[in-house]
């Protein structure tokens, strides 16, 4: 458990509560938005550490994605709520990270083997992480808050749209997952 990718997924947990200290109580948009996006783009290089210097781990495939749901729920949550992102936008990110979630949370618990995230899962991961620190950003008054906008968009719009495709892709996996964990355990 202890290897140098969980360490650098837990730091990015341990983040989260500044990212919300510094977004309401410092109330620092563009702070707030560079770490949110640093903590994004980090994901992958645990990623990379873990493939690079053989650190892959049975925690670590669980807790990392967990990270990364957090990320989301809890960065685009508090933009909606610092009314830095649209009401639309930022429910479309929520509702699918938590019905996908949920589903794989769901079929964990009832014995899914769990499986690897796909590219197009990796790549709209990056898009939103990416993107939604740049429109927290294009909702100030910051010199490059118009340029971080239409970069925001630019990745938002392809990222959403890949969030949701990944997350019906991903329906006949968690059945397979299920079913194959589910055997392997003896279990009906």
């Amino acid at each position: 458990m202890l290897t140098v990718p969980n360490v650098l997924t837990a730091l990015r947990l341990a983040c989260l509560p500044l990212y919300l200290w510094l977004l309401f109580v410092f109330d620092d948009r563009p702070l707030a938005a560079l770490l949110l996006g640093f903590l994004g783009i980090s994901d992958w290089v645990d990623g990379y550490v873990a493939r690079r210097f053989n650190q892959r781990s049975d925690f670590g495939s669980v807790f990392d994605p967990v990270v990364d749901r957090l990320l989301f729920l809890v960065g685009t949550g508090a933009a909606l709520i610092d009314g830095a992102l649209p009401g639309w936008l930022a429910m479309s990110v929520l509702a699918r990270e938590l019905l996908v979630g949920g589903a794989m949370a769901i079929a964990t618990a009832f014995g899914m083997e769990r499986f690897p995230v796909t590219t197009l899962g990796k790549r709209y991961t990056f898009l939103l992480m990416v993107g939604i620190p740049l429109l927290i950003l294009a909702a100030g008054d910051h010199p490059t808050s118009q340029i971080a906008g239409i970069i925001g968009w630019l990745c938002v719009v392809p990222g959403l749209a890949l969030s949701y495709v990944t997350g019906v892709l991903y329906v006949p996996k968690i059945r397979a997952g299920l079913v194959s964990g589910r055997l392997k355990r003896g279990l009906p």
